[in-house]
């Protein structure tokens, strides 16, 4: 065991839910609970206060919104209790549970999310060191108040910003925005920023449906009026710094008025203008559009936002104020 894990100082909970870290075999399935993956870490073995409990055994891509916000709310419940959590789930969607996490958790106590490229039996396999660095994350000292966080490939990164940037490397998961936020080494956690926390939502479900509408070169805004027809609310992808075609935004405003719609930036570095260019469907037309922004979360961390916000009740304007530290001001 690691000298850095002797000295842990809170218990620590791993809550597992499937994934590619618990898979094994020539065609990878969910196999290992979380007392097995407990068990394939060596380094582990005597760790204090630390416990396990398998909660889901599904595919990442498997999970139902019902299931992640069920998931959520038992990690977040035993940060609550004191206790550091460790959420093992599937790579596809580790994003968006990230967000969930943070939307729902106001604790001292991390909720510390992470996973596997690499099935356990797959030659070169990265789960056990990325289940270590997250129980040392999730007992540390220098995590508290940290909320949700991504520990993988020895980085963290804050909930809100991080994003999966590569299908099939170790290295799987970035912040191309904001950047990691710490390192682990040999149980050992550096922290060099604080991220911003989102207020935590009293979330009663995640029942409403929520569409992700990119625009794109020669876009007529058909795609909007479809989502904005059928959808309880919208996240709405622009171009660039917030710019869109004059039809597709006539179809924006039209869209902002009959539900609640997010705006975010195509850019994996987003931002969004606010009076630089002064063309029919500059930033400034969007800004004015009803829509809400928030450029700096990626579309599927927006729906989610979106989505507990209207689980937990909150009007346009409760919604704005979850989604304000996500702009300029």
């Amino acid at each position: 065991m690691p000298e850095a894990l002797e000295a842990l100082v809170r218990p620590v909970r791993l809550l597992a839910a499937g994934g590619t870290i618990s898979m094994r075999g020539r065609h990878a399935v969910p196999e290992l609970a979380a007392a097995d993956l407990i068990e394939q870490v060596p380094a582990l073995a005597g760790v204090p206060r630390l416990a396990a409990e398998t909660v889901l055994s599904l595919p990442g891509a498997h999970i139902a919104l019902d299931q992640a916000l069920e998931l959520a709310r038992r990690a977040a419940a035993a940060a609550a209790a004191g206790e550091g959590v460790v959420v093992t789930s599937g790579t596809d969607t580790l994003e968006e549970l990230a967000v969930l996490c943070a939307l729902v958790h106001d604790g001292e106590a991390p909720v510390v999310l992470t996973g596997a490229i690499r099935p356990a039996s797959s030659p070169g396999a990265d789960g056990a060191a990325n289940l270590l660095d997250a129980i040392a994350v999730a007992g540390s000292e220098r995590a508290a108040g940290l909320g949700a966080v991504l520990v993988f490939g020895g980085e963290i990164y804050a909930a809100m910003t991080v994003r999966k940037v590569d299908s099939t490397s170790p290295a799987a998961f970035g912040s191309p925005l904001a950047g990691p936020i710490g390192r682990v080494a040999e149980g050992r956690v550096w922290r060099n920023a604080t991220p911003l926390r989102p207020a935590a939502l009293s979330v009663e479900r995640l029942a409403d449906r929520v569409e992700i509408v990119p625009t794109a070169l020669g876009d007529d805004g058909a795609g909007l009026a479809r989502a904005a027809a059928h959808a309880d609310g919208i996240v709405f992808v622009a171009l660039g710094a917030g710019h869109v075609a004059p039809v597709v935004l006539a179809a924006l405003r039209a869209a902002a008025q009959r539900v609640p719609v997010v705006l975010t930036c195509r850019p994996e570095r987003p931002g969004m203008l606010f009076s630089t260019y002064g063309f029919e469907g500059a930033e400034s037309d969007l800004r004015a559009s009803g829509a809400l922004c928030a450029p700096f979360l990626s579309p599927q961390a927006a729906r989610v936002a979106l989505l507990c916000g209207l689980g937990a009740g909150l009007d346009r304007a409760g919604i704005a104020t979850v989604l304000a530290p996500w702009d300029a001001a």
